[in-house]
């Protein structure tokens, strides 16, 4: 579940029920992860290198048009910037070297 976004609230990250799963499939450090904003589901590829890197594709999506697309645009914006990663327990932060960052809670932490 994305937690933290500049520009977005927690509350409207939860009413878009916004996440960013990474449980699919791993080969050679690479994963085809989901996402969701709260109107298209995307597919995107990320692999995940040595010493906190990380690379994030260019991914695909479904091309619904929904009446507020605010949140998805600036996900799709700033997803393929983030350039490194850390774990903390439950917590998963992306971030560039411009100092944006996302930060993610895994789904089945209460």
């Amino acid at each position: 579940m994305l937690v933290s976004l500049d520009g977005f609230s927690k509350d409207q990250l939860i009413a878009n029920k916004a996440e960013f799963n990474l449980t699919g499939k791993m080969e050679n450090n690479k994963i085809q992860a989901s996402a969701y904003m709260g109107c298209n589901q995307m597919s995107i590829p990320v692999e995940f290198r040595n010493k906190g890197k990380v690379k994030i594709s260019q991914g695909i999506s479904t091309m619904k048009a929904c009446q507020d697309m605010k949140l998805e645009s600036a996900f799709g914006k700033i997803i393929g910037t983030m350039t490194n990663y850390s774990v903390e327990g439950h917590f998963l932060t992306l971030s560039d070297d411009k100092g944006n960052s996302m930060k993610f809670v895994a789904a089945d932490w209460d």
